[in-house]
């Protein structure tokens, strides 16, 4: 039985990838949904899978977050991982898409949920944009704030694994994984022909430039990608390793713990569903004194 994928709107629900990858389940947020109503949709899914690990974009709006933290209030469960993700809403996407692919395999919830944090590292994830003015993701110095209100300005801006941010047609793109990777990329529209406005960037300079051994395209842009970018104007992209057995043996050869306080496996230093932070063993203390409450 996989253990069930969430995110928080459709347009973060890719087409699956290689191997047989599960849907994911969309959380509505509370203009759109009674509590009532996400409460028993939720109560559905784990009775169904047993474990629920959601991934949200970390702009997405308080309401919703609030939200979303309500219900596994309601439900009492320890059962679901809420992950607030440090990536555009694309790359979001592509995380959630990772982790659909491995919830078919034996690995525990706990270890699964973890592993949205050590996958992050390994997307890298930027845009083209027409304009920084309004972007508050990488350091922007004056001179691009002010190039952004000229005529055909363009940018590639790359947030994940590093910042970086170069003005098109003057300067290299940055440097790109050294893994195989495959191409997700969003746009609003078709792009521009004009040299000026820096053409199709993404597709014929950075993806060669990469070496990517795919590209796949997907619309429309995220909704929430206007916010996280300052812009609507923009074609994002993300590049993930796509083989589920190459993510399967990264996640499965990282040393796993158990969490003294939810009990779980975990990988890295914070258990994915209670948040509990891992701690060195000379930090640890003894389990009855851990669990002052046990009898």
């Amino acid at each position: 039985m996989p253990i069930a994928i969430a995110v928080t709107s459709p347009d973060l629900v890719l087409p699956p990838g290689d191997g047989p990858t599960p849907a994911a389940a969309v959380l509505q947020g509370p203009d759109d949904q009674p509590l009532d109503t996400a409460v028993t949709q939720t109560a559905i899914l784990l009775d169904q899978c047993g474990y629920l690990v959601v991934l949200y974009p970390d702009a997405l709006p308080a309401p919703y977050v609030r939200r979303l933290h309500t219900v596994r209030t309601v439900l009492e469960s320890e059962r679901i991982a809420l992950l607030p993700i440090a990536l555009p809403p694309l790359a979001v996407a592509v995380l959630a898409r990772q982790l659909r692919q491995l919830s078919v395999s034996d690995l525990s919830p706990g270890v699964l949920a973890c592993a949205a944090r050590l996958l992050a590292h390994y997307i890298y994830a930027g845009a083209q944009l027409a304009s920084v003015a309004r972007l508050d993701r990488v350091p922007v110095s004056l001179a691009p704030h002010l190039r952004s209100l000229l005529p055909g300005a363009a940018f590639g801006v790359l947030v994940s694994p590093a910042p970086c941010l170069i003005r098109l047609g003057k300067a290299r793109p940055p440097g790109g994984p050294a893994f195989p990777t495959r191409l997700t990329v969003a746009r609003t529209k078709p792009p521009a022909k004009s040299r000026s406005s820096g053409g199709d960037w993404v597709l014929d300079t950075l993806a060669p430039h990469w070496r990517v051994e795919g590209v796949q395209e997907v619309c429309p842009l995220p909704e929430d990608s206007g916010r996280w970018w300052g812009t609507r104007r923009a074609v994002e992209f993300a590049a993930a390793i796509p083989d589920p057995s190459i993510l399967y043996h990264l996640v499965a050869s990282v040393r796993r713990e158990r969490c003294r306080w939810c009990g779980l496996e975990l990988i890295g230093d914070r258990c994915g569903f209670c948040a509990a932070p891992h701690l060195p063993p000379e930090h640890q203390l003894p389990p009855a004194a851990a669990h002052p409450l046990t009898r």
